[in-house]
This record gives C-alpha cells, structure tokens and sequence, in this order.
C-alpha cells in the first residue's frame, strides 16, 4: 500500500514552504489577535497614536501570537499525530524536524516583540502583549491543555490581552470599553471552541485531550455551549451603558442573536452538523462585533 511522506525540503514548492509557515505559526489566529488589539485601540478614548505605533502594535501582536502558535504546535507534535484535524501539522508530520533550535527562535520572536513594544509603545501595552503570548503558549500548552476541562477557559485570556494592549497604547489606565470587549473576547472563546471540540469529540478522546464534551458528554458540552453563548451576548451589549453608538450595538446586537440561535440549535439536537454550525456562528459573531466596534470607535 502506498504512503504519502511529507516532501523533502528541497523539492518543496514555495506554495508548499508557504503553507508550512503559515500553519506553523498560525498566522490566521494571529492576524485574528492583531485585528482585536487594534479595535482595543480603537475604541479607546485619547489622542490618535502615530503611524508608527500602529505598525508596532500590529506586528509585535502578532509576532508574540505567532511565537505562542508555533510553540504550541512543538509541544503537542506526538498528541497531534492522534487527531485527524492536526496530524498534518508541521512538526507532527515531519516536514518540519522538531530540534530544540526552534524553541530559541520562538523565545527570540517573543522577546523582540516584546521588547519593541516596550520601547516604541509603553510598558502596559508590552507587558499584555507578552501576557497573551504566555498565557497560550504556557498556562493554556503546557499547565492546562491536557489536565482539566477548564483550559481552553482561562486560555481564552490570550484574546483578552490582546484587546488591552492596543488599549494601553493610548491609555495605560484602560477604561470601561476596552475593559468590556476584553470581557466579550474571554467570554466568546469557550462557546467557540466547545463548539469545534463537539463536532471533533473522537479526536480529542482519542488524544487523551479532556475537552468538556470528552469529560462532560456530549449533551451537557450543547447546553454549556449554549449557556455560555448567553452569558456572552448579555457582555456584548454592556458596552451600550457606557456610551456605545447605534452601530456598534446593532453588530453586537446582530451577531448575537445569530449565535444565540445556533447554540440554541445545538443544545437541542447535539451533533456535527449542529455543532459546526454554532461554531462557525462564533466566528461571524465576532467579525460583526469586532467591525462594528471599530467603526463606532473611529466615529467617536
């Protein structure tokens, strides 16, 4: 029988090459992070930041996300060979070999980003930007991800942090509004991921990985998933008390409900379908949450 290996390095396309970098340092979850650090900014109160401190901002976000990605993905390659949905991963394929150098060039692509923030921007917005960083890479990779259900809870802080970041860009002292759509971004992750972890269940059973729908069973993940989306959409709609345009609770307003009913759906009747369907209802939820805020913030 005939077994596809990863391509040697040399005959690699640079598509191929593109591809490994990209899912390596999961720069779509990075560029996801940068986008909520700069609406943190965004929506903050205070005078305009230069040019200059928005490039820094961006790219030390997502260099810090892009240094906690890959570490990640160092640290679970021999569990991420058990699951369909990560065996073709980098290091857990072998196209990438997994040397302990790559662990220096992570620690090096954190500090200077890091470090850069801390010199262009302010020590607040270096400090929450390494916290981001850590919180994945270490307290969600290593502390929790493979001991209690609750990882993907208080690893959903990295998202947080994020948001606080840009905010300190422009007030080290943070305000209601950054505070509150750092709350919106803690709260949006475990419905989020509970959703993709139900649909992918066997996986993470199979990895020995205690996601909630592992521990919990399915039906109850569904009705945590939906209560939790509640909980979330009630945080997304606080932000009217303390001065949050018609736009911005429109978008909330919009994404929330869609959301809601999906998890609703969920809850319901638990299965792939209704679980993928909830979860990609997360991901509009917050595009329209994270657009309306911007364009509320920039109106302001």
């Amino acid at each position: 029988m005939h077994t596809s290996m990863p391509a040697p390095a040399a005959a690699r396309s640079a598509a191929q090459t593109a591809r490994l970098v990209v899912g390596l340092f999961k720069l779509r979850i990075g560029v996801l992070i940068m986008v909520t650090a700069l609406v943190g900014l965004a929506v903050t109160p205070g005078a305009a930041p230069s040019l200059l401190q928005l490039a820094v901002l961006a790219l030390a976000v997502l260099g810090a996300s892009a240094s906690a990605g890959a570490f990640n993905q160092y640290h679970e390659a021999e569990s991420d060979r058990l699951m369909a949905r990560t065996r073709g991963r980098a290091f857990a394929s072998g196209a990438l070999p997994r040397r302990p150098a790559w662990l220096l060039l992570f620690a090096a692509m954190l500090a200077l980003s890091v470090g850069t923030a801390w010199w262009v921007l302010n020590a607040g917005a270096a400090a929450y930007i390494f916290l981001g960083a850590f919180f994945y890479g270490v307290v969600y990779t290593v502390w929790l991800k493979r001991r209690s259900w609750t990882n993907i809870v208080i690893g959903g802080l990295s998202g947080s942090f994020a948001v606080l970041a840009g905010a300190a860009v422009v007030d080290p002292g943070l305000g209601a509004r950054p505070l509150l759509l750092a709350l919106a971004l803690f709260l949006w992750t475990p419905p989020h991921f509970w959703s993709l972890a139900i649909a992918g269940q066997a996986d993470y059973a199979a990895a020995g990985v205690p996601m909630l729908p592992v521990v919990a069973g399915t039906p109850r993940a569904a009705r945590t998933v939906f209560a939790s989306t509640l909980a979330l959409v009630l945080a997304t709609l606080l932000p009217g008390a303390f001065g949050a345009g018609p736009v911005y609770m429109a978008g909330a307003a919009i994404g929330g409900a869609w959301f809601l009913f999906k998890s609703w759906s969920l809850a319901r009747a638990p299965s792939r379908k209704t679980a993928l369907g909830a979860f990609f209802a997360s991901l509009l939820q917050l595009s329209l949450l994270l657009g309306a805020a911007s364009i509320d913030g920039l109106m302001g």
